[in-house]
């Protein structure tokens, strides 16, 4: 679809070029005069040039690798295109691209995600994008803020946040930076974490061309089951009367028994749970002993927890099951999420404890029932989970069937942390482990599609683990000089310094102490198979696993 276009609106969009050995430069149009481009269902607002040095823009959220925007950032020159898609009546998509000048452009676009369900241009992470010297774009998603009522009696907005909105972004950006530049640019990437890993895989998965390289990070892909892991959660850890079961202080104590229980059994007692899976520490044992046991414990006492805050915590990492069957509806958050960066927004609060009501639960009222009253505690795990899985499949991004996108020579790189408290890396795991099931084993998905996990590390970033990386510059290698990447290697830093360096291990490859040397430092690491594991079968490929 995306080359279909492009053919379309070439020759009315692009000047000719006489000479092929025309500098780009020459043969593009000036930034002001962009704003002009004629472009279906598009309308172009403004095309501005910005010097280089301080920029702040409104409506601004973090940028997708979890760095904060604090109202303003310090950005090279610029042209900022700001547009506005309406590929519906109904639709109302805003856009910008921001192009590097001709001499700082390294002739690459990316696209960025998006967070939650905001509806805001992803300014921080153009930023970043930008410095790199690429061209970049970021969309609203057809809506504005997160409050998710826009979606009331709206379908198609609700098919623009779900995935149009990105699609019709890239296509018309392409177009964009193409006139400016008198050229289009050589490889095309997208670079999304959390909602953006969600648009980086349903991107994958229904435009396949659109992207030479996608770097999906924690996807929150199965959006719809994640929703209804919310609602359950929130059931589980409230009273009757809508009250906290879990405070902050019985959450930081879980995890640090749980880290206490679990450290060592990767060899290394290194504050980081390696792999929550296998680790099984019951928060039975941390129940409160009645006071006339000698014990002095009281149900508040931070050392302890009271009976209904055991069972909590077990539902938390349990999961979503339907009460009637006992099936799995969503996997539960891991041992080691529950409160280990409180500091950083990083614990089951965010998501779960402190909303007065489950998260997203307008999804719901607003999307789902179009009742604006709905009763949470009235939900049918069994009818209301078929009907939304119908109704709404758009919203995820869950389909295994990668071929297309194989075709297309695309490379898939997908990260999350093991310490996630908002979207669970077990579904994430299983989502890869499904499309190497679908794709033909280990050996061919590898081929096109690579996973990383970082242990320690929260939602996009954060954490007690090693948590920044370059993945872009990972994409980079393997797409245009054919080095598939076995390992990254992250950093953790505590007031600026870098204290703690490790190897990201090729999944399900994992990073394990050579017993010599310090062990914060990533050269004493090799990638190993887990134990148990079954054997890892090597690749053929240019720079594959050994």
């Amino acid at each position: 679809m995306a080359r279909r276009l492009v053919a379309a609106l070439v020759i009315a969009l692009i000047p000719v070029i006489a000479h092929v050995a025309t500098p780009a430069a020459a043969a593009g149009t000036s930034c002001l005069n962009l704003a002009a481009l004629t472009i279906p269902n598009v309308t172009i607002k403004s095309a501005t040039a910005i010097p280089a040095g301080p920029f702040t823009a409104g409506g601004a959220q973090p940028a997708t690798d979890g760095t904060p925007q604090r109202g303003g950032m310090t950005v090279p020159a610029f042209c900022r295109v700001e547009a506005t898609a309406r590929p519906t009546s109904d639709s109302e998509i805003k856009f910008e691209v921001w192009i590097p000048p001709a001499d700082a452009w390294n002739g690459k676009f990316q696209g960025v995600g998006n967070g939650g369900y905001q509806g805001s241009i992803s300014y921080a992470a153009m930023a970043i994008a930008l410095r790199r010297g690429y061209a970049t774009a970021s969309t609203d998603t057809g809506h504005t803020g997160d409050d998710m009522k826009f979606g009331q009696g709206h379908p198609e907005k609700l098919i623009d946040y779900g995935y149009r909105a990105v699609h019709v972004m890239t296509e018309s950006s392409k177009l964009i930076i193409r006139n400016a530049a008198g050229r289009f640019a050589e490889k095309s990437y997208f670079v999304g974490c959390s909602a953006g890993g969600q648009q980086a895989l349903s991107e994958a998965q229904r435009y396949p061309e659109d992207y030479d390289g996608i770097v999906a990070g924690d996807p929150a892909a199965n959006r719809i089951r994640q929703t209804f892991g919310f609602l359950s959660s929130w059931i589980a850890t409230h009273t009757a009367d809508g009250k906290p079961i879990l405070t902050q202080p019985k959450l930081a104590l879980l995890t640090k028994s749980v880290v206490d229980a679990c450290d060592a059994i990767d060899g290394l007692k290194d504050g980081i749970v390696d792999d929550p899976r296998r680790c099984h520490f019951d928060p039975a044992k941390l129940l409160c002993r009645a006071p006339s046991t000698g014990s002095g414990q009281a149900a508040d006492d931070p050392t302890c927890l009271t009976a209904a805050q055991v069972e909590a915590a077990k539902k938390m990492y349990e999961g979503t099951k339907n009460p009637r069957t006992g099936e799995l509806i969503y996997t539960g958050w891991p041992r080691g999420s529950e409160g280990f960066g409180e500091a950083a927004g990083q614990s089951w609060r965010q998501y779960v404890v402190d909303p007065p009501e489950p998260m997203r639960v307008g999804f719901f009222k607003y999307w789902l029932f179009h009742d604006p009253n709905w009763d949470f505690r009235t939900i049918d795990w069994d009818r209301d989970l078929a009907y939304a899985e119908q109704k709404l499949s758009f919203l995820a991004a869950v389909d295994k069937d990668l071929t297309a996108f194989k075709k297309h020579g695309g490379k898939l790189l997908m990260y999350t942390g093991w310490s996630d408290p908002v979207v669970p890396p077990q579904d994430t795991v299983a989502y890869y482990d499904g499309v190497v099931k679908t794709m033909g084993g280990l050996a061919a998905t590898r081929d096109f599609y690579r996973f990383f996990i970082a242990p320690g590390m929260g939602h996009c970033a954060g954490g007690p683990g090693p948590n920044q990386f370059d993945a872009i510059g990972a994409l980079e290698h393997w797409v245009e000089k054919g080095t598939a990447p076995d390992k990254m290697i992250a950093t953790h830093s505590t007031a600026g310094k870098v204290d703690r360096s490790r190897p990201l291990c090729l999944y399900p490859l994992v990073a394990r102490w050579k017993n010599t040397g310090s062990s914060d430092d990533a050269a004493n690491f090799a990638c190993v198979a887990a134990p148990g594991a079954a054997p890892v079968v090597k690749t053929t490929t240019t720079g594959g696993q050994q």
